[in-house]
Parts: C-alpha cells; structure tokens; sequence
C-alpha cells in the first residue's frame, strides 16, 4: 500500500512510519512540527520508499500520486498545562487538528478511495464513571473544561469519521489509544513516564501529583503499533481500545522507576491545575482480543528497560 500518516514526526506516527516500510509499504509523512520533532524521521532520509510533506493538516491537503491508506495521528497529545507541547497551551492548534484536519484527511481518504484510520484516545471517556473502559462507554467528560480542546476534538472525529462511513460508504476504522510510552517521546513532554524516567537519571526525587493512588495502564509503543497495524488491515468498522489492560498505580510506577534506576526519593505536590484529570484509566482489550488477535506482550519492566536509553541518551545531549 501506499500511506499518507499525518503526525509522522510525533512519537506514535514515526514508529507507525517505521513500521508500516518494514513491511514493505509506501510512505507518505506530513508534519508540521508544531510538537513533532524531525529528529524522530531522520533515519528514514533517502529512504526509496519514504517521502515527507511539510504541511498544517487544518489546511487543504494535496497528496500527488494513488493512496490506498490514509491515517490520521496529528494533534498536540500532552495533557501537562506546564509542558510547551501540552494541548492545554496549544488549544485551538488542538481542536483545528481534530476538527478541521479529520475532515480534511477523511476528504483526502474519499478522494482516493483509501481506507481510513483515526487516532482518537482513551480521553474520550473523560474521568470515567465505568471501568474498566468498553468501546459501548459513551464517557463522563467536561466540555468546557481545559482538557476539553483535546477530548472534545476527539470526539468530534469520531463522530465525523463515522459520518463518513454511514454516508459516504468511506472505510473507516478508529483506534482508542491508551497511555503509551517508549522512545521518541519528548523529554519535556510533561507527562508521567517521562518527568519519572528524566527525574530519576538526574538524581531527583520524583514528583507525584495527589497521593499517587490514581491509576494508569501503561503500554509499550511497540505492541501499540502491533495493534494498530492489525486494525488497519482488518475490516472492523467500530472503534477499538488498544492498550495495556494492567493497572497501575501511579505510585507503584514511581517506586519501579526508582528500582530500575536505583534512584531514592519521591516529592508530592497539590494537585495539578485543570480539572478532568482520570483518577482510573484502564481499558478493556476484549474486542481488540476478538477481531485483532491482539494483546501487549511486553510487560511494564521491560518496556521501561528499553525506553531509559533513549532518554539518558537525550540527557547526555542537552
């Protein structure tokens, strides 16, 4: 196939990249780096089978030449108010992404006849009143709040993409994404798994937000990509939750990274500003399971073995 992945350049759309010419298709990359970062592309420069469009996906897209898939990964993606990648200080970026660029590339996808993926999120379900979270969950979500230029944009995607689908007969296929983690993220991105990681190869004590009781189901970003290139290919039209059905609690993640970085000493601070944040995230897999064949392989510990290089080589640079 030949694939247009908008976002190329952010964590999950550079190792989709990767994945997706591994497998001997065609890619298309756009970006527009406003949180992606070239760096994450710059080992597929000169690539025969790789080409990179620099373009604001809430613009008019042109893409010369057949495309048979066309999958849309480009949004800001950090909920940290205090991070400059956070959707929070990009929110009208945030919403043009999900609202103006889903129907941009879903116009794009009609114009060629190429099936369609959406990189929504497991924030669609906002703080959740049901857990774990099911597909048929329609979630418990502020619209109004400062988290909501990222759910709420999401949302509407969905709601366009299927759109599309009923309508104009487009196949479509929407991927819940739940927290994720591996190399490519931004060091400074904000979120937990790199403030710990960072915090701890420095010698810090690391910051919890609250008592640490709340929850999170981390995923390492290779069983991610395994995910969603399976959706991809499969003919399922619903949305599916792809992401790691473990919970952890967020201070419990603190004391594993304190162990595998023989690191000492935690900090706790109020809690952040911005109301919404999930007390309990963790999805149910079933459907994946079902019609994907699909569940994470590499389990919380590992995962972190392979993502400190990364970021004690970025440290080591700045």
């Amino acid at each position: 196939m030949r694939v247009l992945i908008t976002g190329a350049a952010g964590f999950l759309g550079s190792h989709l990249c990767d994945r997706l010419l591994a497998e001997g298709h065609e890619v298309v990359g756009m970006d527009n780096f406003i949180t992606g970062n070239p760096q994450n592309l710059a080992h597929l420069a000169g690539h025969d089978c790789y080409e990179f469009i620099r373009h604001d996906v809430s613009n008019f897209i042109f893409v010369p030449g057949k495309l048979d898939a066309v999958m849309h990964f480009a949004s800001p993606a950090s909920p940290n108010p205090n991070s400059p990648y956070g959707y929070v200080n990009l929110p009208i970026q945030t919403m043009k992404a999900g609202a103006l660029g889903t129907h941009n590339t879903l116009g794009v996808a009609k114009a060629h006849g190429a099936r369609f993926l959406l990189a929504s999120t497991s924030e669609i379900y906002g703080d959740p009143l049901v857990h774990p979270q099911e597909e048929s969950y329609w979630g418990h979500v502020d619209p109004i709040g400062e988290r909501s230029v990222y759910d709420e944009a999401k949302r509407f995607a969905e709601a366009l993409t299927m759109a599309y689908h009923r309508f104009h007969d487009l196949d479509t296929r929407v991927v819940r994404i739940f927290n994720t983690f591996g190399p490519r993220m931004h060091i400074n991105d904000g979120r937990v798994v790199p403030n710990f990681i960072k915090q701890a190869l420095q010698g810090e004590a690391l910051t919890i937000y609250g008592d640490g009781q709340q929850t999170r189901s981390f995923c390492y970003v290779d069983d991610l990509i395994e995910g969603i290139y399976r959706l991809l290919l499969s003919d399922e039209h619903r949305p599916v939750n792809i992401g790691n059905p473990v919970e952890t609690t967020i201070l419990e993640f603190a004391q594993t990274i304190n162990t595998m970085t023989q690191n000492e000493g935690l900090k706790f601070e109020p809690q952040r500003r911005g109301e919404g944040d999930p007390q309990r995230r963790r999805p149910d897999i079933s459907r994946a399971k079902e019609v994907l064949d699909w569940e994470p392989n590499i389990d919380l510990v590992d995962g972190i073995r392979q993502t400190i290089p990364y970021f004690r080589e970025k440290l080591s640079l700045q």
